[in-house]
């Protein structure tokens, strides 16, 4: 593959066109029938193989699967992002602010390596954490709109808590995250309790960077998650390597090989600064006894 080519936004789309087909009950023959196709030509779509999808196409598509106005814009927006190994999802922008990219990488990966420097990783947030933060981001919303988007914050979870082929998660919280109160100390203690028993899992690895460890990159490094899609049946990679940083304003993926090797590293660099996995579990509880306290 050329360096400056990437199959992300097309995998996306291809994974998303997938679910929709899918979730409308339609086999590959039937959906490729309706648009006219041959099976071959929409597998390639679905897996991400085309170079590029015709608006009109895609157009057909959203119709015969029935998806609703906004995941339809997400989509038009996928298909229109540049090929390029590196891509910002600015919000509001080609793809809009609520549909999330994010997800469907995280839903197909292997293993998630991620840094977090202030809050619980959505993956390991309780419900009353979650409620917490999807309140304060939407005060105007009633209680079953807020409910709405913190159910699959919840749901998500089961990629890592499914008995049947979990996957794994090594995880690096700065002590902020321990001693930022989100919610009062009841929400604090059972999140932090959460997050010790999380530990104990055999497919988690949590680890606590404390505040006396400084800055073990010499830069500031926000809240990034590496993903990583596992091998196929040759040993080769599924999908490229994607490495995912937080914004307050968008969202940045990367499949540059030196880009993920940069953050690869700067984990590494953060990892052996931290607590090791029992003292990171040791402090969690520990912090979690003094909310308690305060009740």
């Amino acid at each position: 593959m050329p360096e400056g080519d990437s199959t992300l936004p097309r995998r996306q789309l291809g994974r998303y066109l997938r679910e929709a087909r899918e979730g409308a009950g339609m086999t590959l023959e039937e959906a490729a029938a309706l648009m006219e196709w041959g099976k071959s030509s929409l597998q390639r779509i679905e897996k991400g193989q085309n170079q590029k999808i015709r608006l009109r196409d895609l157009d057909g598509l959203i119709e015969i699967y029935g998806i609703n106005e906004d995941r339809a814009a997400g989509l038009k927006g996928l298909a229109q992002q540049a090929a390029e190994k590196s891509w910002w999802h600015e919000f509001g922008d080609v793809i809009p602010s609520n549909f999330s990219v994010y997800m469907g990488l995280e839903s197909a990966a292997r293993k998630l390596i991620t840094y977090q420097p202030d809050l619980t990783p959505g993956l390991l947030q309780t419900e009353d954490y979650a409620r917490v933060l999807v309140r304060s981001a939407f005060p105007d919303e009633s209680d079953t709109e807020i409910d709405n988007r913190v159910q699959p914050r919840i749901r998500r979870q089961l990629l890592i808590t499914r008995s049947i082929k979990p996957a794994t998660m090594r995880i690096i919280l700065h002590e902020n995250v321990l001693r930022r109160v989100i919610g009062g100390p009841n929400v604090m203690a059972a999140q932090l309790r959460y997050l010790a028993d999380a530990s104990t899992r055999s497919n988690v690895s949590l680890r606590v960077l404390p505040f006396y460890a400084g800055m073990p990159t010499g830069d500031q490094i926000g809240p990034v998650v590496i993903l990583d899609f596992g091998l196929d049946s040759q040993g080769k990679p599924v999908e490229p390597t994607v490495v995912y940083a937080e914004g307050f304003a968008g969202d940045m993926y990367s499949e540059k090989v030196g880009i993920v090797q940069r953050y690869t590293e700067a984990y590494e660099r953060i990892e052996r600064a931290s607590l090791d996995e029992v003292n990171s579990r040791n402090l969690l509880r520990q912090a979690a006894r003094e909310y308690e306290r305060e009740r």
